[in-house]
């Protein structure tokens, strides 16, 4: 090979790998807005992996075992504004926004 064929496979290769982190990074820190009409959509009864597919990841997880029942506490918050979504024995069982339009 050429020396400017091996520079040009070294820079394709530089910008290939630059290219995947970024992805990979974005693909870390990527969540999602919390609108009214994605929360409107979350309804009793559903999972946590149906809420978590509408909302994203939660920013937190408030997990009580009790005797006979398991209620986890999920809290979203964006701003000054919050949306919060418990969880009895791992279905929806209520959820509360101070969300406006």
């Amino acid at each position: 090979m050429r020396s400017s064929q091996i520079n040009f496979v070294r820079v394709f290769r530089a910008l290939t790998l630059a290219v995947l982190v970024a992805f990979a990074i974005s693909a870390c820190t990527s969540s999602k807005t919390i609108t009214k009409a994605n929360v409107d959509e979350v309804a009793e009864g559903m999972s946590k992996k149906q809420v978590e597919s509408i909302l994203g990841p939660p920013t937190t997880i408030d997990t009580k075992d009790f005797v006979l029942l398991k209620k986890t506490t999920y809290t979203y918050v964006q701003g000054k504004e919050s949306v919060t979504i418990v969880f009895k024995d791992d279905k929806v069982q209520s959820k509360a926004s101070t969300l406006s339009e």
